[in-house]
């Protein structure tokens, strides 16, 4: 009879296979001029409740300062730091509201800001706008509230006559509603194929006029 030989007693000492790692996501960027971040959804309303973007910042120019706070519901895909950069940018730009009203405009987070620029789900879009029925697809603005309120989904889609061009339409939106908080009402096409005035109600028709977001285009 043979005997078998006696198996091999396993190595301890070899080596263990080790799994690679997992890579860890890239964090999605933030949409300059927007800051919209990754994949966005329009949620009707997110509750109502408003985080201030922390920062301040001196106005750039002469002129009467008026102070903006920004706020942002919670909730939405918004990286507040770039949407407030995206909102002061477009107040202070050249074509905005410095020439025909004399001002600039500081950014703040204290509670005595002169203007907030909230960007609010269209619920609560409603909600801050009372009475004024913006029936969940636009935004306001109010003098005596010095509250700017900008309708997200109309921040994230845009308006038919401005196109694919949501970034202009963004700049609108903003010199627009702040109009209003300095006392400018709404305006009319002059005449068809004209440059729209920015007090024109956009957001609806640019009623045969060429879409503008600026006070000064």
């Amino acid at each position: 009879m043979v005997t078998p030989a006696p198996a091999p007693e396993p190595d301890a000492t070899a080596a263990v296979p080790v799994p690679a790692p997992v890579p860890t996501p890239e964090p999605p960027v933030a949409e300059p001029g927007s800051g919209l971040v990754g994949e966005v959804v329009v949620e009707p309303d997110l509750g109502g409740t408003l985080v201030v973007v922390p920062g301040e910042a001196p106005a750039p120019g002469g002129g009467t300062v008026r102070s903006v706070r920004v706020e942002v519901e919670a909730g939405l895909p918004v990286d507040g730091e770039v949407l407030a950069t995206a909102v002061l940018a477009t107040l202070n730009d050249p074509r905005g509201w410095s020439g025909p009203d004399g001002v600039t405009f500081s950014r703040t987070a204290a509670d005595d800001a002169s203007i907030r620029v909230v960007l609010a789900s269209p619920a609560t879009t409603d909600r801050l706008c009372a009475p004024l029925a913006t029936e969940g697809k636009y935004s306001c603005g109010n003098s005596v509230s010095g509250v700017a309120v900008l309708n997200f989904e109309r921040w994230v889609v845009g308006a038919p006559d401005f196109g694919d061009d949501v970034a202009t339409y963004r700049q609108y939106l903003v010199n627009h509603e702040v109009g209003h908080v300095l006392g400018h009402g709404h305006e009319d096409c002059p005449a068809p194929g004209a440059v729209a005035p920015v007090m024109v109600q956009q957001s609806i028709s640019a009623q045969g006029c060429v879409p503008n977001g600026w006070p000064v285009p």
